[in-house]
């Protein structure tokens, strides 16, 4: 099936400028991901008992575990708090990840680039 371009109407032209735009597109994205991957993230959990620190790629770089919130007869509650911080920390990273690139798509949806 051939696309049906109109003559004297510059396709090629058009096909062109598209391709360099998507291409610039992809760069930019490109950068914004290097730029993501870099930044980290602080968060804490428990009244603070608990604070960690993320980077872009969802890596746990630091954990402080406060000793007041150690319990050896209550290691769930230790175990939820440090759950709880590592579920805000992912859902942050994916927040700001989903929000920046969306400033370069317009929100059209990239799958697979990225």
């Amino acid at each position: 099936m051939r696309a049906n371009i109109p003559k004297g109407m510059g396709g090629a032209q058009n096909m062109n400028a598209m391709i360099r735009q998507a291409q610039k597109m992809q760069e930019d994205m490109a950068a914004l991901q290097a730029d993501l991957d870099a930044r980290e993230y602080d968060i804490s959990a428990g009244g603070g008992m608990v604070k960690l620190k993320i980077n872009g790629k969802r890596e746990i770089v630091a954990l402080d575990i406060q000793p007041d919130i150690v319990d050896p007869d209550d290691v769930e509650t230790l175990a939820d708090v440090i759950t709880a911080a590592v579920n805000e920390g992912i859902k942050r990273v994916d927040t700001t990840n989903e929000t920046e690139m969306a400033k370069i798509t317009g929100g059209m949806g990239m799958p697979g680039l990225f």
